[in-house]
């Protein structure tokens, strides 16, 4: 199928599923062998994770395969009910296909874990998001990380200070006063780490606790709504890295990490030891040597040195664009 871009047309013949559901699965181990096996009977390419208590994926191929792969899914009981979010895509959004079994689909860490079967926040449709995001007597909490919500958020969203999202709880607890006596409503990419979140903010004590249903995939989708009240860009987990959600009335709100300009294009930084994630143009990325800082740039381990062959007297050029910068 051809699908309208600014400028003209481009073809998308590949498509990109996200789905999870939080259902009872027996033996994670040997149904992720199993699983990994039809997908790549099909083509598919992506990332799957299996827990007993359900499944999380995304994964990209072809119209025939997607809808072969959903086809299969809702024919399962166990997976009969699952809400499937689709992107068209002029590719693959994956390199490979992996089905993981893991102890957890989200990194929460509970010592007291919280099943979303039994205690989680109400479910809001995207126009009913939209009213809390216009109501100023409720909070609208990000349930992503840091990295996420610098790329792309709703406006007015609080932005919780963490680096992965087992480090919400704690920081949640250190604020907790802002929160206790608030309507509270909870957001995040596909909707499956509200679910488990919203519950835990219940089971602390946060009377009034909704979640933005289906996440800011569906929110963005949604004919009511087209993505209002978005800015930015939405981070995700695959080779686009980043898709557009407001239909209405875009703005970028990216920073570049070295001059603050405008920004929306995410670089690792280039020693594996920190790989933190920011915003950078290339033009940038190439002056600071692929580094987030300059003792990272400086590391022998620099993937961006050894992968653009950057002879010792470039490199040391480039580390003295820090030094330059620092001075201002």
């Amino acid at each position: 199928m051809f699908v309208k871009i600014e400028g003209g047309y481009i073809r998308m013949d590949y498509r990109v599923l996200l789905y999870y559901n939080y259902t009872p699965v027996d033996d994670p181990e040997g149904f992720a062998k199993q699983h990994l096996a039809f997908c790549n009977e099909l083509g598919l390419k992506g990332r799957i994770l299996v827990a007993a208590e359900g499944i999380n994926g995304t994964v990209s191929g072809t119209v025939e395969a997607t809808n072969a792969y959903i086809e299969h899914m809702h024919a399962d009981p166990r997976f009969k009910d699952t809400e499937f979010k689709i992107d068209e895509a002029k590719e693959h959004a994956f390199k490979k296909m992996h089905v993981r079994a893991r102890n957890e689909l989200v990194s929460l860490h509970l010592n007291d874990d919280v099943d979303p079967n039994e205690l989680t926040g109400k479910h809001l449709e995207p126009a009913e998001f939209k009213e809390a995001l216009e109501d100023e007597d409720t909070i609208v909490l990000d349930a992503r990380n840091d990295y996420e919500y610098d790329l792309g958020h709703f406006r007015g969203a609080v932005r919780p200070d963490i680096r992965t999202f087992r480090e919400l709880p704690q920081w949640i607890r250190d604020n907790k006063e802002k929160f206790m006596d608030k309507k509270v409503v909870t957001y995040c990419t596909g909707g499956i780490r509200c679910e488990k979140f919203s519950g835990w903010l219940l089971r602390e004590g946060v009377q009034d606790v909704g979640q933005l249903h289906g996440g800011i995939a569906t929110y963005g989708k949604d004919p009511d709504t087209r993505g209002e009240l978005w800015d930015g860009k939405m981070y995700v987990f695959d080779e686009r890295i980043s898709v557009e959600i407001n239909d209405v009335d875009k703005q970028v709100i990216g920073k570049d990490w070295f001059d603050g300009t405008p920004c929306e294009r995410y670089m690792n930084c280039a020693n594996p030891a920190c790989n933190r994630q920011i915003l950078a143009s290339e033009e940038n990325q190439a002056k600071h040597a692929g580094g987030c800082s300059y003792e990272c740039a400086a590391s022998e381990d620099n993937l961006y040195v050894k992968k653009h062959n950057i002879s010792n007297e470039d490199w040391r050029a480039r580390l003295e664009n820090f030094k330059e910068e620092a001075k201002v």
